[in-house]
This record gives structure tokens, sequence and C-alpha cells, in this order.
């Protein structure tokens, strides 16, 4: 499994840490990004970067490869994940 993998979550968010583990228990290997711990100019960059994913700005979001996945979608995570 050699996909690009990154989540944007909030630190707050039951739905972003229920996806954090879900990717754990999958043995995903992910980069994650809490926005709300950022600051300043780079949490302008982050957000920006999101809005071209999912306009909405919800989270958690999740890219997979190409694939975007918006909230706790455990089957639709797990599909991208093994295709």
């Amino acid at each position: 499994m050699n996909k690009n993998v990154k989540l944007y979550a909030l630190s707050t968010c039951i739905h972003c840490k229920n996806t954090k583990e879900f990717l754990d228990e999958s043995n995903a290997e992910y980069d994650c990004c809490y926005v709300d711990k950022l600051e300043g100019d780079e949490r302008t960059r982050v957000i920006e970067e999101i809005k071209k994913l999912n306009p909405s700005l919800s989270f958690p979001t999740l890219c997979i490869g190409n694939t975007v996945i918006v909230g706790y979608k455990k089957d639709e995570i797990k599909k991208a994940l093994e295709s």
C-alpha cells in the first residue's frame, strides 16, 4: 500500500478521531494535519488547500490518492485504501 494519504482534521472532532482510529486499525500510512492547531500563514495556506478538495471546508477531509472523502465513511475509506 503506497498511496499518498492525508487527513485534514480538527482535534476536537469525534468524526475526525474515528477516521484517524480507522486508518490506524487499517495500518495505513498517512499524514494528519490538525487545522485548528495551525496559526497564521500556515493555517491560511492549509485552509485554501482543503477548499480546493472540499469547498464546504468540513471535517474530516481525507485524501487517498486522487480520492477525496468528506466525513467518517468507513466503507469508502476501506475501498479507497484497497483500490
